[in-house]
């Protein structure tokens, strides 16, 4: 089974504080929103502190054509893409020498904040020198489950072929879709949650080489993974592609569904490795947003401190989309956590769907071919 070996993370150069964007909302939207103040109030309630965005305020003060909005993605995300892999695959901490990028089997680029064909790990492949025949597996539209999709497809590649280095890239400049006509309530709660980042993690299967390269004492070994669709509920979160661009989809049922629908997904799950929640240690859950962490909280019996690193993400970056689990999961990584620790790394996206994955923490080492590593 495969081993998650780093995360690298990387931030557009604008920062804002929650502060700072409520109140150039305000100045937006006053004219157009009689109770504006009242509908502000979202601002303090998600218990976001900060986050980054692609471009300084004042660009958002004009309208863009969806051109000039995509644009900025694909240039952007080349450039902070490229710096999350090199980070990934460069740490200090994770590797006692830096990995060559032709050691890079595939490549799964993540992705539903803009669009690009050929696809930005094509560009990507331009900039650093990976091997002409790196596979490349982009995946648009999962949303905030894409990073966690991401390393399930990642597992399942290395599974099948166990010498495989794999690169999971998730690119959300979020920002960059906002739309400054849009006066729905949807439009408003989406400016005071969701924010730019970039990350990139390295999946390898028992069989690579790099495991004997890694400097974390215990590393998250994939055991498995579960995905689940709801079916007829493209409603609850997404994208309304229009002229203008991307229009977001966000229900205010979403923590409600998660209370009704999570828990008998994650119960079967875990009963298929005779495990029940109150034997999983660590939840690498990704942040939507306070309401959400709550959500996992009630139907899950999770007590506050268990999603403590979800939190402080929150706080620190927004609602990142699909990147956002991997801010998460770089966080537990350099926790270096006890050997044999059960962890559970979930995330919801539109379908409405989650991705599931079930972790081990054990000492990265090379399994010789044909031998069963330990399993719980």
């Amino acid at each position: 089974m495969p081993y998650i070996l780093s995360v690298g993370t990387e931030s557009p150069p604008h920062y804002f504080s929650q502060e700072e964007v409520k109140n150039f909302v305000r100045e937006l939207f006053h004219s157009q929103f009689r109770n504006i103040d009242r509908l502000l109030n979202i601002f303090h309630n998600g218990q976001i502190e900060g986050r980054y965005f692609s471009a300084p305020l004042e660009w958002f003060q004009k309208e863009h054509t969806f051109s000039e909005k995509n644009n900025l993605y694909i240039e952007l995300a080349v450039e902070l893409g490229v710096k999350a892999i090199e980070k990934a695959l460069h740490n200090v901490n994770f590797f006692a020498k830096p990995v060559p990028f032709k050691e890079i089997d595939a490549i799964f680029f993540i992705s539903s904040s803009g669009i690009s064909t050929p696809s930005i790990d094509a560009l990507i492949m331009n900039k650093l020198p990976f091997s002409n025949h790196l596979k490349r597996i982009p995946i648009w539209g999962l949303g905030c489950a894409g990073g966690a999709a991401g390393i399930s497809r990642a597992f399942e590649y290395c599974t099948a072929f166990p010498e495989a280095n794999v690169l999971i890239l998730s690119v959300e400049l979020c920002s960059l879709t906002f739309q400054k006509g849009d006066l729905t309530k949807s439009n408003l709660i989406g400016t005071s949650l969701f924010a730019d980042g970039v990350a990139c993690g390295l999946v390898c299967g028992d069989e690579s080489t790099l495991l004997s390269t890694s400097r974390l004492r215990n590393s998250p070994y994939i055991l498995g993974n579960s995905s689940a669709f709801m079916p007829e509920s493209e409603d609850v979160m997404g994208w309304e592609i229009k002229n203008t661009g991307l229009h977001v989809i966000f229900s205010k049922d979403i923590p409600q569904i998660i209370e009704g629908w999570l828990k008998p997904n994650v119960v079967e799950f875990l009963e298929k490795y005779d495990l029940s929640i109150h034997q999983v240690q660590h939840f690498v859950a990704h942040p939507g947003g306070r309401k959400v962490l709550e959500a996992y909280e009630r139907t899950l019996n999770l007590s506050e401190d268990k999603l403590s690193i979800s939190a402080d993400v929150l706080k620190k970056y927004g609602n990142m989309s699909s990147a956002t689990i991997l801010y998460v999961l770089q966080q537990f990584l350099l926790q270096n956590l006890d050997e044999y620790d059960i962890g559970l790394l979930m995330a919801l996206g539109p379908g409405f769907s989650s991705e599931t994955v079930l972790l081990e923490w054990r000492k990265p080492e090379v399994k010789e071919k044909g031998k069963q590593n330990h399993a719980v």
